[in-house]
C-alpha cells in the first residue's frame, strides 16, 4: 500500500477556525505561533486545520477576505517549522456532521452545491500552489449512508473545479457515516493519482467517549477501563449507545481486548486502499478526556501499533480542548509516551 509521505504523524487543531463562536478573539487567541512551534519540536510532521465556512463567508456567501489570512497564517506558521499541513473543511452553508448546528439541505439544493464549489475554487486559486505541504479535505465526516451517490457526485465535481487552480496537491476524501472504514469500499474511484482516501475512528466508540454528553444513549456518569473483555465491551455499548455491539461477538468473549480488535478494523481500509492504489489517512482518532491517561496511553499504543504496521498516515485529535485536548491538565503525566507513538 502505499505511503503518504509527510502526514504520518500529526494532530488536529480543532476548535480554532472551526466549532467555535468565530470571533476575531477566538481566531487571534486560541492557537498562535508558539503552539505551532510546540508541535514542531514535538516531532511530529502535519497539522490538520478544521475551518467552517463561516470563517471565509457571510450570511449571503460574500467572502470574508480576513478569514482567509488566517488560513494563510496557518500556511505561513506550519512552513517556517517545517510542518504539512491538511485544510478541512469541517462544515460547509448546508451541512454540518454535527445536527447541533442546524446546517440543512446540501444534498439536495444545487444552489448549496454551487457555493461549496465556488468556495474551493476560492480555496485552491489561493493556496494551490503550496502542493508540496498543504492538502485539500473537502468535506468532514459525511453523515448519513443515504447520501453516498449524491456525495460521489458532489465531490467529483468538486475535484474537477479544484484541479483546474491545483492540478497536483493532495484531496483527501472520506464517506458516510462520518468517515466510516465502511464508506471507503463505496467512495467514487479516485479521480486521478492524488486521491486520498480518508477514515475517522474513534473504535471502541464505548471507551473513546466513555460519559460524552454529546453522544446517543450515553450515561454521563459511565466509565470503564481500556483492558475490558470483549463480553465487558460488548454490554456496556448496549447500555450506553444507540447502537449495535456486533463488533465484539466474533472474539473470545472472556478475553481482553488486544491488538487483533484493531488489525481487524483497518483490514477493510487496508483492502480497498490496495485494490484502488490509493494512499490511507486517518483525520481524526483520539480518546475523551474523562478516559484515565493511562488508558488513553493504552489505546493510543495499541491503534497506532496497527497504523505503523500498514503505514497508515493519521493525526489526533486533538491539540487543546474540545474534550480530548493533549495540552490539558488530563495528559500531562502521559504526553511525552503518547507522542512517541502518534
Amino acid at each position: 500500500m502505499k505511503t503518504f509521505k509527510g502526514y504520518m504523524h500529526g494532530i488536529n487543531l480543532g476548535g480554532w477556525l472551526s466549532q467555535c463562536d468565530h470571533t476575531k478573539e477566538r481566531y487571534d487567541t486560541f492557537v498562535v505561533e508558539d503552539d505551532i512551534k510546540k508541535i514542531s519540536e514535538w516531532g511530529l510532521d502535519h497539522i490538520r486545520v478544521p475551518i467552517d465556512y463561516e470563517l471565509v463567508e457571510d450570511k449571503e456567501g460574500n467572502y470574508l477576505e480576513e478569514g482567509f489570512e488566517y488560513i494563510q497564517k496557518a500556511i505561513d506558521w506550519a512552513g517556517k517549522y517545517g510542518l504539512n499541513m491538511v485544510l478541512d473543511l469541517h462544515k460547509t452553508f448546508g451541512f454540518s456532521f454535527d445536527e447541533g448546528y442546524a446546517e440543512t439541505g446540501f444534498f439536495d439544493n444545487e444552489f448549496y452545491q454551487e457555493r461549496f464549489y465556488k468556495l474551493w475554487e476560492q480555496l485552491s486559486s489561493r493556496f494551490g500552489k503550496y502542493s508540496d505541504r498543504l492538502c485539500f479535505e473537502i468535506l468532514n465526516e459525511v453523515t448519513d449512508k443515504e447520501y453516498c451517490e449524491k456525495w460521489n457526485s458532489i465531490s467529483t465535481e468538486c475535484i474537477k473545479r479544484i484541479r483546474k487552480n491545483a492540478p497536483d496537491i493532495k484531496i483527501l476524501l472520506g464517506g458516510y457515516y462520518n468517515n466510516s472504514i465502511e464508506a471507503l469500499k463505496d467512495l467514487a474511484l479516485p479521480y486521478d493519482e492524488n486521491i486520498v482516501y480518508n477514515f475517522h475512528c474513534y473504535e471502541p466508540l464505548i471507551f473513546t467517549h466513555q460519559g460524552g454528553y454529546w453522544v446517543p444513549g450515553m450515561n454521563v456518569e459511565f466509565r470503564m477501563p481500556f483492558e475490558s473483555t470483549y463480553k465487558q465491551y460488548g454490554e456496556y455499548t448496549d447500555q450506553n449507545l444507540d447502537r449495535y455491539a456486533e463488533g465484539f461477538s466474533q472474539y473470545e468473549q472472556d478475553a481482553v481486548i488486544g491488538t487483533e480488535y484493531f488489525e481487524n478494523m483497518v483490514a477493510e481500509a487496508v483492502r480497498v486502499a490496495e485494490e484502488r492504489d490509493v494512499e490511507l489517512y486517518c483525520g481524526e482518532y483520539g480518546v475523551i478526556n474523562l478516559a484515565t491517561a493511562e488508558d488513553t496511553l493504552k489505546w493510543f499504543k495499541m491503534i497506532c501499533s496497527v497504523y505503523d504496521k500498514y503505514g497508515i498516515g493519521r493525526a489526533a485529535w486533538n491539540y487543546k480542548e474540545m474534550d480530548f485536548g493533549f495540552i490539558d491538565d488530563h495528559m500531562k503525566d502521559v504526553l511525552d509516551d503518547v507522542l512517541k507513538v502518534i
